[in-house]
This record gives C-alpha cells, sequence and structure tokens, in this order.
C-alpha cells in the first residue's frame, strides 16, 4: 500500500501492483501508479511517500485503497519522519523522497529514494493469482 499528500496536505493512499527495490546506492524503490488515480498529482506535488508492506491482518486495507477514485481521506494514517502517510501495523515501513518519474502507457513510474525504513513483526499479506494468500507456516514448509 503507497500513500502521499494530496495539494492540500491530506493523505491518500492506493493499493499497488507494482513496487520494487531498484538500487542499493542510493536505495531507490519504485512504484507504479495509475495515471488516473487521485492519488497521482499527490507525489509529484508532496515530493514524499511511503510504502506500507501490510499484513496478514490487514486484508481489508489493502481492499479498501485497491478501488480506483476512492483514494481520498478513508483511513487513519500514521506519519513519518518525512511526513509520509504510514499504515499503522504495517510489518514494514519505508518513507522515501521523490527521486525521480517516468511516463509509462497509462502508468507514472515513481522513483524514491528510501529516507527510513522500521520492521515490525508479522507475517507480510500477500496478493498472487487473483486472490489473498498465506506463507506456508515452517510446519507446513517442513512436510
Amino acid at each position: 500500500m503507497v500513500a502521499t499528500l494530496d495539494t492540500e496536505g491530506r493523505p491518500q493512499g492506493l493499493t499497488v501492483s507494482s513496487f520494487c527495490s531498484v538500487s542499493l546506492e542510493p536505495p531507490l524503490v519504485l512504484v507504479c501508479v495509475d495515471k488516473r488515480s487521485e492519488t497521482h498529482a499527490g507525489f509529484a506535488h508532496s515530493g514524499v511517500f511511503g510504502v506500507s508492506v501490510l499484513g496478514e491482518h490487514q486484508q481489508e486495507v489493502s481492499q479498501r485503497f485497491a478501488t480506483l477514485g476512492h483514494e481520498k481521506n478513508r483511513f487513519d494514517f500514521a506519519r513519518g519522519s518525512t511526513g509520509a502517510p504510514l499504515v499503522p501495523g504495517a510489518v514494514a515501513q519505508i518513507e522515501c523522497r521523490l527521486h525521480a518519474a517516468h511516463d509509462a502507457g497509462d502508468h507514472r513510474i515513481y522513483l524514491g529514494e528510501v529516507v527510513r525504513v522500521t520492521v515490525n513483526s508479522g507475517r507480510p499479506l500477500l496478493y498472487h493469482s487473483t486472490g489473498y494468500r498465506r506463507l506456508a507456516s515452517e510446519e507446513q514448509a517442513a512436510s
């Protein structure tokens, strides 16, 4: 789940399908955002964004922000040291400053320089093959 600030400084977020590490030096990540999304303009305007790796217990949060056009003001975000909105209780929280942006068809690729990473306990929420999945437990993986 990725969040930024709108032109009035209010948090807004969306569930993204593309997020990955790009570089170690400097530490860069990328997210792909649909240009029709309300959050699209916020990335360029605010210059910061937060990536929250949701936990297994946060499927409802993922679903809430997956619908295009309903990203604003639907959640009480925490604020990171950069001011970037972050989902409380996420397995990991990554704060980024906007490094570059590139057009890619109907999406825009935003590169963020990682400013701070917080890792919390828990198991990540996974989405694969049109459904939410869980990692196998150690016992399941051993059998």
